[in-house]
């Protein structure tokens, strides 16, 4: 147990039974009203529980990896580490904006506050070493994960004042901060074997494969090359609903290439199975390759209903030249869009208009108005401006000059206190040149593209523009540290965004290493939606609070936004199938290869 005060814990203890009579075991838990599918209910909506087992997917990856820990901040670990090999207490429905289902616990039960939580494990959930999950793991891994695991731990790790064993498979956790949210992120930290790790430092990088109980375990692996995730046959959970029709794969193997270009060209060879296609021109024009030809592969466009997420050159504030918002906007006309996207993309692709635009929870156009306006009125102040009056991305005329823009480009700067002196060179009024460093990561061939048309603009304001490429294990160690200037950014958003977004864009990033708040977000108002956002009573609350957030966050020009695609475009083998139900996610952690299949 974390220690408290012993009069707190009596409160809370009083509180908890007070409520308890309210409380009872569920099979799932919502963020907003009850779970959509039935305590019986056999599979996922968007499973095919009928789907045969067998065969291999084999995915591309750029870079490399010299670890196999992904639950610490050292090292660079393989993706599939976080979702082949650890389980958690529930799983995620990824056709519902927030509902999870029990996975090793068989039940979870809360007071109507949420002011705790406690989970039932099934008798039989065990380790692929054949041991038994038990209490005594989960509670470990939670305390470890909250103090020596990585960042995105903390956040809510902070708000726990208790951790117990309430029976033989059973524990609870009690909350000291309200937070409604807390109930379900305490069922979806991994779960992993104590006695593993014994006498070993957690947070030490390591290539030490870890023991878990997913339906997968570590096969062959060479760091820089590859690792091949094996289907475990003792898995513990393979009849449970919750998988039915899911990990159908004997194996999922990721390769690595030195960068995307790489990957795609292992594609088109037949050495990688499936490929995801970013880019509409390119999905338009590269894909005319003889195995699409005679029908080796198959191109298929995957819907969702997600919001837009934000993805773009993300400008580090903690650096003196990007702290004034007049700089951030100036640098955000010079990014001719109309002109790169036609270029690079056919002009096929909308842009991303704000952080959780094509969804409900996107802002609005105009001022702010309603509850939305009611939220963000303390924070007038300390907004920049266009939060509350309303804010648009501006738009080129798509030619080369883009003048209008970059005209009003130049004023902004000279606000800010930025003129071009005799020599053509961008100052300030002491002198200093506007200089900064483009941050890439080797493998990235389409941001380096755009790269290449925006620097022109950037010089014809006077700019000092660096553009340095380095390889993915440099490019996270420094962007972990903030270590640059401008990159490129991009966060993927949930239907029910949480407790994430602190570490997305909370203030303890700013100097806290490991964070994503890479633009260097210092804004209590920003805290503060994100408060009410967790704390919403309603849905149409939540709403409010997520528009507010998103008005603040657009506004204040962290990002200059690239486009989105309201579907996904996967070329696959034609032997890898999905069902024809896809859920609200769409391509999603979850979906692939979660659900499909191989069937020849």
């Amino acid at each position: 147990m974390r220690g408290i005060g012993a009069a707190i814990w009596a409160g809370l203890l009083t509180a908890a039974l007070a409520t308890g009579a309210a409380a009872e075991p569920q099979h799932g838990i919502a963020m907003y009203g009850d779970p959509a599918l039935p305590p019986d209910f056999v599979a996922l909506p968007y499973a095919n529980p009928d789907a045969p087992g067998g065969g291999r997917i084999i995915f591309g990856e750029s870079g490399g990896y010299d670890s196999l820990n992904p639950w610490i901040l050292k090292g660079a670990a393989p993706w599939g580490m976080r979702i082949h090999v650890a389980e958690s207490l529930m799983a995620r429905s990824i056709d519902e904006p927030f509902t999870l289902y029990g996975l090793l616990a068989e039940s979870v039960e809360t007071d109507p506050d949420r002011t705790w939580v406690e989970f039932t494990l099934r008798e039989g959930a065990r380790f692929s070493d054949g041991s038994p999950v038990t209490v005594d793991d989960v509670i470990w891994s939670y305390e470890t994960l909250g103090t020596q695991g990585h960042p995105r731990y903390h956040t809510a790790w902070n708000k726990v004042s208790a951790i117990e064993a309430t029976g033989p498979r059973s524990l609870r956790i009690t909350f000291n901060t309200a937070d409604r949210e807390l109930a379900l992120l305490m069922g979806m930290r991994p779960v992993l074997k104590k006695a593993q790790w014994d006498g070993r430092d957690f947070a030490e990088s390591s290539l030490e494969v870890p023991i878990g109980s997913g339906p997968y375990v570590v096969g062959d692996f060479e760091p820089g090359r590859y690792i091949s995730f094996r289907r475990n046959p003792d898995y513990w959970g393979a009849a449970l609903p919750v998988n039915r029709g899911l990990h159908n794969f004997d194996e999922i193997r990721y390769d690595y290439f030195g960068d995307a270009g790489v990957v795609f060209e292992a594609f088109k060879a037949g050495e990688v199975t499936i490929w995801a296609e970013w880019n509409a021109a390119k999905w338009d024009s590269q894909y005319d390759f003889p195995a699409v030809r005679d029908g080796r592969v198959l191109k298929s466009t995957i819907p969702h209903r997600r919001p837009s997420g934000i993805s773009g050159f993300v400008m580090n504030t903690r650096l003196p030249v990007f702290a004034d918002w007049r700089v951030r906007e100036a640098m955000t006309l010079a990014f001719n869009f109309e002109l790169i996207n036609g270029t690079l993309n056919n002009g096929t692709d909308p842009r991303i208009t704000s952080y959780f635009s094509n969804s409900v929870l996107g802002m609005l156009p105009g001022p702010a108005s309603g509850r939305v306006a009611e939220l963000l009125a303390p924070w007038a102040d300390d907004v920049v401006p266009g939060t509350i009056e309303g804010y648009a991305l501006p738009v080129a005329d798509g030619t080369e000059v883009n003048r209008a823009n970059m005209r009003r480009a130049t004023g902004l700067l000279a606000e800010a206190g930025w003129t071009v002196d005799a020599a053509g060179v961008l100052r300030d009024g002491a002198g200093n040149a506007f200089a900064f460093e483009i941050l890439l990561n080797q493998g990235a061939t389409e941001i380096a593209a755009i790269t290449d048309i925006y620097i022109e603009s950037l010089k014809r304001l006077g700019m000092q523009v660096t553009v340095t490429a380095v390889d993915s294990a440099q490019y996270s160690e420094r962007t972990k540290t903030y270590d640059f200037g401008m990159a490129h950014y991009t966060r993927a958003l949930s239907l029910s965004p949480g407790n994430e977004q602190l570490l997305y864009w909370g203030r303890a990033g700013v100097t806290e290493p490991g964070t994503r708040n890479w633009m260097g977000v210092d804004s209590p108002a920003v805290e503060a939606m994100v408060a009410e956002m967790l704390n919403a009573g309603s849905r149409e609350e939540f709403i409010a609070a997520t528009r507010a957030l998103d008005r603040i966050l657009t506004a204040g020009r962290y990002v200059i936004p690239f486009w989105f695609s309201p579907e996904a475009r996967v070329a696959h083998h034609r032997a890898l199938r999905y069902p024809e139900t896809v859920p609200a996610y769409g391509y999603w952690p979850g979906f692939v290869p979660e659900v499909w299949w191989w069937e020849e």
